[in-house]
């Protein structure tokens, strides 16, 4: 079952890959344009992943007026930040600059994928967990 890669198509046919798979912290969720060059892809655990989530339906709710930024710290700290100029984006800034930015269309359907994404992240640790002991 794992690795789980999805896609996630907008109107206009750009891409945007989610996947999560087996971390030895529990799990790892990483989100790509398959079309773009590899450093451009992002990688979180569980609790960004969550963040992410709450901070995309935070953003549908504050447009058109702004949002102050959302941390998260660990392995995979991120800074989310909502850019409403010229058009409404999420970027998310990991350590050594990495930028990865979500444009508005996706932002629905990436929503309910990390619905899903968090529940396989759940499972993921619980099954680390019970390894361990």
């Amino acid at each position: 079952m794992f690795p789980r890669v999805r896609d996630i198509i907008d109107t206009l046919g750009a891409t945007l890959r989610v996947s999560v798979d087996a971390h030895p912290g529990g799990a790892l969720i990483v989100l790509e344009d398959p079309a773009g060059p590899e450093d451009e892809r992002i990688m979180l655990d569980p609790y960004g992943t969550e963040l992410l989530g709450g901070y995309i339906m935070s953003a549908r709710l504050a447009l058109p007026s702004g949002l102050p930024d959302e941390y998260s710290e660990g392995p995979f700290s991120s800074r989310f930040q909502l850019v409403c100029e010229p058009a409404p984006r999420i970027i998310i800034t990991q350590q050594h600059g990495r930028r990865f930015t979500i444009a508005a269309p996706f932002w629905d359907k990436l929503y309910a994928e990390l619905c899903l994404v968090i529940a396989h992240s759940r499972s993921l640790s619980r099954s680390l967990e019970m390894r361990l002991h």
